[in-house]
């Protein structure tokens, strides 16, 4: 038990491939709280969205009341002032709302809580393990650069602003390579015998 649920939680970080992973720990019968898809709700309320225009501007939403993803993503990251100021804004919730879903499934044998700014939010002191999924750096600059529509310098201006892997190795418990070479599922299958284990009397 940890200080964060009545599960035994595991946190998976990174923007390498950690939604795959996540979804393989999926088919094996365990949940995942998606953090950073969890936290586009809270943009919709009208506390939070006030908070937000009064850091960066009315710009940062659509005229249907819309968070204009890409938009906050370029002002936020290119000050680290701002993006504290957004993290005071957002994690709080979030960490909240993780609460309440840990409420929900505390009756399982563990948990995944999946984050790409797990190390940065501080939130990693609450788990029993900690994930890292990494892979070849151009292939998740191409996968990020895809995902969110962003330009090479858009990407690197983010990157900046994030703890680097090398740095993230020496914190994690658990890597999982996502390097083409090495297979995925036997390496969460691995780690999930792992965890049942640490959960037998």
């Amino acid at each position: 038990m940890n200080s964060l649920s009545r599960n035994n939680d595991q946190a998976c970080g990174n923007r390498s491939g950690k939604s795959t992973v996540c979804r393989i720990f999926e088919s094996l019968g365990i949940s995942v709280y998606y953090a950073d898809r969890e936290a586009r709700k809270f943009y919709l309320k009208p506390e939070v969205a006030e908070s937000v225009k009064a850091l960066f501007g009315p710009q940062v939403y659509d005229e249907q009341g819309r968070l204009l993803s890409n938009e906050l993503a370029k002002l936020a990251f290119t000050d680290p002032e701002n993006l504290k100021s957004l993290n005071a804004i957002i994690h709080p919730l979030v960490l909240e709302d993780f609460l309440l879903w840990c409420d929900k499934h505390r009756d399982e044998a563990y948990t995944v809580y999946e984050s790409a700014l797990l190390f940065e939010s501080g939130f990693a002191v609450h788990f029993d393990h900690t994930i890292l999924v990494i892979s070849d750096p151009s292939l998740a600059m191409a996968r990020v650069m895809q995902r969110d529509g962003i330009s090479r310098k858009d990407f690197l201006e983010r990157r900046s602003r994030q703890q680097d892997d090398t740095e993230k190795v020496s914190k994690a418990d658990h890597i999982i390579r996502n390097l083409g070479d090495e297979a995925l599922i036997p390496q969460v299958i691995t780690l999930h015998r792992l965890f049942l284990d640490e959960q037998q009397p």
